[in-house]
């Protein structure tokens, strides 16, 4: 189906607004400001129930067999006080024990967080590893999203291939953070990280077996090292296509050379991306409950992060196209966008349902503890996750009129986006914090700060080269896109 007339092709350029400087800049202070009050309103004293964690002890109890994984993140007043703090705990819970394990048990094998006080400052590091990761992954996401289209010879998205070709520049920023938190935090993030520093051997007091196994891929060099050459070649490969982008719009119109060159860049990326950033998710969120096994979390990361990446592209093209922006974009490309989102918002749900009625079935005590702590005393979250990331954005996107609509559909972009971020925070929060966990002004304030940050140094980007792909192979495609439907 055509458009059944002729429409001009010339090159565009891009010229942040003063509104939307104010408000990238608004937002980053806003943020920073409530970091700011919720640091300082932190209680200190090591006391407050989001100030400690739950993983000192974890036990998991059955009808008929008892399992226990000790794993000696012991505080740093020593094992001594450590262990009477423990004997408390487990004084606490045996009437809870008693009642939890009978044979009408709703949930399943019971995990005990046994509480060990943490700094204080654990609160602001877990905050930055979760808005560093989030935003580290988006911008890998985009250069994914990007990489496709040169593997697949996609011709529709050609019109809006600078917006994720500027989203892709913020993967170093982003991992700076993942890494700040790290160095500061990671031996209260990660009680695998306190108890590599112990090195119990077995038969010692403490020593804990699984942690033991997993020593090999959980240990500290891994953590840093192995993330950090992973960003490092794939930034370079997402410049590399940049540059190859930036030398086809000099070459005379004709040369394809960059355009196959740019499908050799994208494959490489796209293999190494497909076989390995599981290990981020590995690292970084899963081994924050590191007793914890799962076979899909790194599929389950990569849907969260590869949707809300959409969402923000969506963002972004509308927000072009609201400034005049963006001429060649019509409506069949939003269309295509919105299905995008759509699919990917079925996927996401698919796996973070099946995820858990898998392990629900199995009654697996290992596999238990990570959804036990989250269904149990973060039930409003948890059907939050729900709401915000399957149901809004399954029942609008269901319909036509809504991926074509230039407010519904960009506001359920963002929904998704909020959505998908405090879906990250769930993945860490709880595992850190024990039930104490709650989402307050730091949380908020973090995620302002750098959601301010990536929108403004995005559209910074997009003003340093035209608009148009003005000599794509698949441009008048892209300009004569029509769904069809």
């Amino acid at each position: 189906m055509g458009h059944g007339h002729h429409i001009e092709i010339k090159q565009e350029t891009f010229s942040m607004p003063s509104k939307a400087k104010s408000f990238t800049m608004i937002m980053m202070i806003l943020g920073l400001v409530l970091s700011g009050i919720g640091i300082a309103t932190i209680d200190k004293s090591g006391a407050a129930h989001d100030t400690h964690a739950g993983h000192n002890e974890q036990v998991a109890t059955d009808n008929h067999e008892t399992h226990e994984h000790s794993e000696a993140a012991h505080s740093e007043h020593g094992e001594e006080a450590n262990a009477e703090h423990h004997d408390h705990a487990v004084a606490g819970t045996a009437e809870h024990e008693e009642h939890s394990n009978v044979e009408t048990e709703a949930f399943g094998p019971r995990i005990e967080y046994h509480a060990q006080d943490k700094p204080w400052t654990t609160k602001i590091w877990s905050n930055l590893l979760v808005a560093g990761y989030y935003f580290t992954m988006i911008s890998l996401c985009a250069l994914f999203w990007y990489a496709i289209q040169y593997a697949a010879n996609a011709g529709w998205s050609v019109t809006i291939k600078r917006v994720p070709e500027a989203m892709l520049t913020f993967i170093p920023i982003a991992f700076v953070f993942v890494l700040i938190a790290l160095i500061f935090g990671k031996d209260n993030i990660y009680h695998w990280a306190h108890y590599e520093h112990l090195g119990l051997k077995p038969g010692d007091a403490g020593y804990d077996k699984v942690l033991d196994g997993k020593s090999g891929f959980l240990n500290t060099k891994m953590l840093f090292i192995f993330p950090t050459v992973l960003i490092i070649w794939w930034y370079f490969l997402g410049n590399k296509l940049r540059s190859l982008s930036l030398q086809e719009d000099n070459a005379p119109k004709g040369e394809v050379s960059f355009f196959k060159k740019s499908i050799r860049f994208s494959a490489a990326f796209l293999v190494t991306f497909g076989f390995l950033i599981s290990i981020l998710a590995w690292l970084f969120m899963m081994s924050v409950d590191a007793h914890w096994y799962s076979t899909i979390f790194g599929v389950y990361n990569f849907a969260t992060h590869w949707v809300s990446s959409i969402a923000f592209i969506a963002v972004f093209v509308i927000y072009l196209k609201s400034q005049g922006h963006l001429g060649l974009v019509n409506k069949e490309h939003q269309h295509d966008l919105g299905k995008f989102m759509f699919a990917f918002t079925v996927f996401w749900a698919y796996i973070w349902l099946f995820q858990y009625l898998l392990i629900w079935y199995a009654h697996i005590p290992e596999e238990m503890m990570y959804y036990q702590i989250r269904y149990e005393n973060y039930k409003p979250f948890f059907l939050g996750n729900f709401i915000l990331n399957f149901a809004v954005p399954f029942l609008f996107l269901l319909m036509r009129s809504a991926k074509r609509s230039s407010w519904v559909f960009p506001t359920i972009a963002c929904v998704m986006i909020v959505g998908h971020y405090f879906d990250v925070w769930f993945m860490v929060m709880p595992g850190i914090f024990g039930p104490g966990a709650h989402i307050g002004l730091l949380d908020i304030g973090v995620f302002l700060f750098f959601l301010g940050l990536f929108v403004f140094w995005t559209l910074t980007q997009l003003q340093k080269r035209g608009l148009v792909a003005i000599n794509h192979p698949f441009l008048e495609e892209s300009v004569y896109h029509d769904t069809g439907v």
